[in-house]
């Protein structure tokens, strides 16, 4: 019997090994999930502050990270209102004074229609594995969901965090909380994903709530009411003829 065990524990051991899920194989998956080659969706975005809540309405065209268009629908007042990023440059169209804008600069900082989204957020839309370092903290349990701890520290110095602490569901490896931080080490935001639905072959959270944690108020919360991927998006979308279309 002694000799059994010998030979039977020496083999769990290693396939226990084997199995082991690295960081940055972790990290990969949650692109594959969160990202595509093209993307369309309509969302809502509800911002909730101490004394109203506004709910708006867009549809959104995405090649990959680097190219998105996306146009506000409702309600009347910011119907029309475009915004365009090609890779580090972003427009916005104001329909009530037929003006495109370039934002830069500390305008990046600014709330995005006084939501706790910044148009620096708007940019800061990456691949994590190609632009942060992961390592493994201790596995933790959120949303009755068994999780994986990331703790991603930023490759360069040009991104609007520089480091993330993300909550992976284990078995959807799929992000279920976020918490983001200045290079001073203050938290600054946090993201909490939920209603996380299987769209072919991929796991995709259709809610997301956006808390700036040095504002007050409730959040702003992200409802993705459709969404499609990897479909064929004619390019004109994502030209600046477009956003006074």
């Amino acid at each position: 019997m002694k000799k059994i065990l010998y030979i039977i524990l020496p083999i769990l051991l290693f396939a226990g090994v084997a199995q082991a899920i690295t960081a940055a194989e972790i990290l990969a998956k949650v692109d594959e999930n969160m990202n595509a080659k093209t993307t369309k969706s309509t969302s809502r975005m509800i911002v909730e502050t101490r004394r109203a809540t506004r709910t708006m309405s867009t549809v959104s065209y995405a090649k990959g990270n680097d190219i998105a268009y996306t146009e506000y629908t409702a309600p009347a007042r910011e119907k029309g209102t475009k915004m365009l990023k090609i890779k580090d440059d972003l427009w916005l169209y104001d329909p009530s004074t037929d003006r495109v804008i370039q934002i830069s600069g500390n305008m990046l900082k600014q709330s995005v229609m006084g939501s706790d989204l910044s148009y620096e957020d708007f940019m800061d839309e990456v691949e994590l594995a190609k632009t942060y370092t992961a390592t493994l903290q201790e596995d933790t349990v959120y949303d009755e969901r068994s999780c994986y701890v990331l703790s991603l520290a930023a490759k360069t110095d040009n991104l609007a965090y520089s480091k993330r602490v993300i909550y992976v569901d284990k078995e959807r490896l799929v992000p279920l909380y976020q918490e983001l931080y200045a290079k001073s080490g203050k938290k600054l935001k946090t993201m909490r994903m939920s209603k996380v639905t299987k769209i072919n072959q991929r796991w995709y959270p259709l809610q997301v709530v956006f808390k700036d944690e040095l504002k007050s108020g409730n959040g702003t919360t992200m409802i993705v009411d459709e969404v499609s991927f990897d479909i064929k998006i004619p390019d004109h979308y994502f030209t600046k003829a477009m956003l006074r279309k």
